[in-house]
């Protein structure tokens, strides 16, 4: 089985700060690194370092060579990632003394996506397999439409948040995961509770409050506390949370016991500063929670 993820690929530019600044505030940064960094490339990474087979799909500058050589170093499938006439995507990212995060992004040759290409990239695609996509990219509905067609368990991560491109994602999707500021913005924008959209299923992340899980069939809703660690950067931790479900769930897991794993998997996360090329192992999941 596998994970095919139509994916962002950024640079990551990320500075420690005091505090995150205020409008019209200049702030001298206490350090700074680049890394390889985006949602989608995160969930790839995150997925691989889980332990599953990952394809990803998205599009970089000429620029981006690094970055498309990086992912394939970690366990990523990159031959589905084109090279366009676009400066790659990249953001900027501050982050303050308690962990928290504040980010400016450039999407670049994330937007410049081919739909047909992303039909073509499912070509190998078996049934049972998982499709992911998130908002840092084009093409989702070609994408989840095309990845419906040939059987596979759709799943949308909707970030960064827009209601009208998850109103046009819901009919193509399977699972749906997003977090509780996430899920507030879509309760108003849609005029209905969570429980009462047409997804079979709904993860939503509650940070220090732990996860959710709605199965909207039932009407069933469960809660999962979070495990607890030192917050020293959340940049990165829904995405690792998202890839390590997916890898769970093509891995055979139940749902519930999939997002032990990956609530595991993004609290590990969060005591490590940077993005994708500090997503952890999945031996590292679980020989840090064998401590405790």
């Amino acid at each position: 089985m596998a994970v095919w993820n139509l994916g962002s690929v950024n640079a990551d530019r990320v500075y420690r700060l005091p505090h995150l600044p205020e409008p019209g505030e200049t702030l001298a940064a206490q350090s700074h690194r680049t890394g390889l960094g985006g949602k989608g490339a995160n969930m790839s990474v995150a997925v691989a370092r889980a332990g599953s087979r990952v394809h990803h799909i998205g599009a970089v500058g000429p620029d981006g060579g690094w970055m498309r050589d990086r992912l394939a170093d970690y366990g990523v499938g990159v031959d589905r990632i084109a090279t366009v006439d676009e400066v790659s995507g990249h953001a900027i990212i501050a982050v303050d003394a308690r962990g928290e995060n504040q980010i400016i992004l450039y999407p670049g040759a994330n937007l410049a996506i081919e739909p047909a290409g992303t039909e073509i990239a499912l070509a190998d695609a078996t049934a049972g397999d998982i499709a992911v996509c998130q908002n840092e990219t084009n093409a989702q509905a070609a994408f989840l439409e095309a990845a419906g067609l040939r059987g596979l368990l759709r799943c949308y991560a909707a970030a960064p948040f827009s209601v009208d491109a998850v109103a046009a994602a819901l009919p193509l999707t399977d699972l749906l995961v997003l977090n509780a500021v996430e899920a507030a913005q879509l309760e108003l924008g849609m005029d209905r509770p969570l429980p009462e959209l047409d997804v079979a299923d709904i993860v939503v992340t509650l940070g220090a409050g732990g996860c959710r899980w709605i199965r909207t069939a039932g009407g069933t809703v469960r809660e999962f506390a979070a495990p607890r660690v030192e917050v020293v950067d959340t940049t990165g931790a829904g995405d690792t949370f998202t890839g390590y479900l997916l890898a769970a769930l093509d891995q055979g897991m139940e749902m519930a016991q999939a997002i032990g794993l990956a609530q595991k998997a993004g609290a590990l996360m969060v005591t490590r500063l940077g993005t994708a090329d500090v997503i952890p192992e999945r031996v590292e999941v679980e020989n840090y929670f064998a401590r405790g």
